[in-house]
């Protein structure tokens, strides 16, 4: 086996997020997740379980701190936390759009850069954002989240390209429909109006995780989609 990865994976109580932390974990790497419900995150066993708000700046410090307060390396962060808000203007709760970009845009955004931080320090790190489909085209209704997802790439390819030449990483991935807790509260499944009978699964998106994190150290990954075969762009 690989050498062991201490990795930290937010939004890990339910899909994509908790699918890799599980991933992670059978392959025996040192997991800390975070998510704001506890009892999801404690049942992935062996895990370090920091649960909180990620859109508050004192927790993402103390989550940073947990992680390498006694000198531990940070070597992956995967930034799978995130909402979607959509509706037509009539439609939309304005308040809820808000609460979205700064989970999916300012909380990202500043977790990262601590993580970076700790990166250049240490000489090495890799942050893989789950990004979206949604983060390269945009659809009517969908504005404000396709806007988070696109701040998702920009500031990706932006990092990638200042930190090209060091050993820090900086990969997205672009799923399309996935079969997660994402569209429970919908009146009509997306896989229903966009006529996807095989969404993907969050196990695809492992799979992506997978061929990421074997590359040999000189290859970046920049982008990864993957999109259900029913899924026409």
């Amino acid at each position: 086996m690989s050498k062991i990865k201490n990795c930290l994976v937010t939004g890990a109580s339910s899909g994509i997020g908790y699918a890799i932390a599980g991933h992670l974990l059978s392959e025996g790497h040192s997991v800390t997740v975070t998510a704001r419900r506890r009892k999801r995150l404690e049942s992935l066993k062996g895990v370090k379980v920091c649960s909180g708000d990620l859109t508050l700046p004192e927790f993402q410090n103390e989550l940073l701190t947990s992680i390498s307060g006694n000198g531990d390396t940070c070597d992956y962060l995967f930034n799978c936390a995130g909402c979607i808000e959509v509706g037509t203007i009539e439609e939309l709760d304005i308040d809820q759009m808000a609460a979205m970009l700064r989970l999916n845009i300012e909380a990202t955004f500043r977790l990262t850069y601590l993580f970076l931080k700790k990166c250049k320090q240490q000489g090495f790190g890799h942050i893989v954002n789950i990004s979206s489909v949604l983060g390269t085209k945009v659809r009517p209704t969908a504005g404000a989240y396709a806007a988070s997802k696109f701040a998702i790439e920009a500031l990706s390819e932006a990092l990638r390209m200042e930190l090209a030449g060091t050993p820090i990483h900086i990969s997205c991935i672009e799923p399309g429909l996935v079969m997660t807790e994402l569209h429970n509260r919908w009146k009509v499944h997306p896989k229903e109006s966009m006529n996807i009978k095989e969404p993907l699964l969050a196990s695809d998106i492992v799979e992506a995780v997978k061929f990421i994190m074997k590359q040999p150290a000189h290859v970046r990954v920049p982008r990864i989609m993957l999109l259900p075969k029913d899924h026409v762009i």
